[in-house]
């Protein structure tokens, strides 16, 4: 009866590997620098950022963040994980834009409200809303009495 299982299992390996059977879906799900959404390379080691993901550049060891499988019909193509959908439906942005202090939807919906659920200001970030220019409800506290008004009330030149 080993023999039996030991034939059963080299018949199931085989035909796995030659597409008979549906593969278990790797899940490349992973955490990278500053705890940002990743991609897990073959590797099983290195974590591609989401936004290093299909730009053109291998970053795996292998290629495979830049397969056509992955990238071939954008945003559809990528997993779920790797993209944050804007409040313009239109929109989308790599998951690791989202609550990074950068308007990338056009709209702040990537940095603000229910959708991105980002925590308040960090430390080195000033809070004031609306702001200016391509920042939504923090600039970074370097901008603060630069003599350049971020802050619709002003308060990064006079409070900040």
């Amino acid at each position: 009866s080993a023999a039996a299982l030991l034939i059963l299992a080299a018949a199931a390996g085989l035909a796995v590997a030659l597409g008979l059977l549906p593969r278990v879906p790797v899940n490349r799900f992973c955490a990278a620098s500053n705890n940002r959404t990743g991609f897990l390379c073959d590797d099983r080691v290195t974590c591609v950022p989401a936004s290093q993901v299909c730009d053109r550049v291998s970053n795996c060891r292998n290629g495979e963040d830049e397969q056509e499988k992955l990238c071939g019909d954008l945003p559809r193509s990528l997993p779920g994980y790797l993209i944050f959908r804007c409040g313009n439906p239109a929109y989308w942005v790599y998951a690791d834009q989202r609550c990074d202090g950068m308007n990338d939807c056009g709209d702040c919906s990537d940095e603000m409200g229910s959708l991105a659920a980002c925590p308040p200001c960090e430390s080195d970030w000033w809070s004031c809303s609306p702001v200016l220019y391509k920042y939504c409800s923090c600039v970074p506290r370097r901008l603060c009495r630069d003599g350049v008004q971020h802050c619709l009330s002003w308060s990064d030149e006079y409070i900040c």
